[in-house]
C-alpha cells in the first residue's frame, strides 16, 4: 500500500513540477519553442512551414571565414 502511495505521490510531485515551470509560457512562446530545431535549415524551415502552416524563423547559417575552412588535422 505504501508503494502505491508512493507512486501517486511521485506522479503528483512530477505533474506539479512541469506546471511550475511552464507557467509563463504562452501558447505562441511553445510553439515556437517546437520549431527551433528546424531554424537553421533554410531548406527544412521551408518545408516544415509547407507542412504545418507555421511560420519558422530560419537563420541562414554563418558563412565561413577566410582561413576557418575545412582543417583537416
Amino acid at each position: 500500500m505504501i508503494e502505491i502511495a508512493l507512486d501517486v505521490l511521485g506522479v503528483v510531485c512530477l505533474y506539479l513540477s512541469v506546471e511550475y515551470c511552464l507557467r509563463n509560457q504562452t501558447a505562441e512562446s511553445l510553439d515556437d519553442a517546437s520549431l527551433i530545431p528546424f531554424a537553421d535549415d533554410p531548406q527544412v524551415a521551408r518545408r516544415v512551414e509547407l507542412a504545418t502552416g507555421k511560420t519558422v524563423r530560419a537563420v541562414a547559417p554563418e558563412e565561413v571565414k577566410p582561413g576557418w575552412g575545412n582543417l583537416e588535422v
